[in-house]
């Protein structure tokens, strides 16, 4: 699998999601490249980080010019079994690349939504040319007690993409996994916020069905 998490809009929590997700799948086994194409380099900042406290290595990370996506991605997807992409905003190389399926990370906030739905043209633009491309939005950094947190996925269904079922709400220990270069599982194995990223690459795994 080839995934690609993105939107338009930075700061939607992408490299979060994204270091999460390559955890979760090398927790389970699976040999796992993180390619991170964001000039500022967060992904591969917290993976070497890691390697500085001594953590244990949970998945491979590199980092390319985004100019490359198209080319590098295949390229590492034939040498293991997921490849998990944190793609810069505002940028068009991955509508070339032979991704399996992008997942648009939306934070629940008016300006997110609007930005995400900007996404939803070239990605039916990349559509065309390689219609096996599946896309989604994934609700991302939901805070349940506040209004358009809870009318986030109403907002989406007007929305050509599906959203997953699957959301990811804002909570402290995903912060905290960030400062102590640690997933939300190693800080806290039974919490809510694992639970719902193991929710979230089960469906990934089962995506688009």
């Amino acid at each position: 699998m080839i995934v690609a998490l993105l939107n338009q809009k930075g700061g939607v929590g992408k490299t979060t999601l994204a270091t999460h997700i390559a955890g979760e799948l090398a927790l389970r086994d699976q040999h796992v490249v993180l390619l991170d194409a964001d000039p500022q380099g967060s992904a591969l900042d917290w993976t070497q980080r890691r390697s500085q406290q001594g953590l244990p290595r949970l998945f491979g990370a590199v980092g390319f010019a985004h100019e490359t996506l198209h080319q590098e991605a295949p390229e590492l997807a034939r040498r293991c079994d997921h490849v998990v992409i944190d793609v810069p905003p505002r940028i068009a190389a991955w509508a070339r690349s032979a991704f399996d399926g992008v997942q648009v990370s939306v934070q629940p906030s008016p300006y997110d939504l609007w930005a995400s739905a900007e996404m939803v043209a070239p990605i039916r633009e990349a559509q065309v040319f390689r219609p096996a491309l599946c896309a989604a939005f994934i609700i991302n950094r939901r805070v349940s007690t506040t209004v358009i947190g809870r009318e986030a996925r109403q907002a989406l269904a007007e929305q050509p993409l599906p959203a997953l079922r699957a959301e990811v709400h804002q909570r402290i220990v995903f912060a905290d996994s960030v400062a102590e270069v640690r997933l939300a599982r190693e800080t806290s194995s039974d919490s809510a916020a694992a639970r719902e990223i193991t929710v979230l690459v089960d469906e990934l795994l089962r995506w688009p069905t």
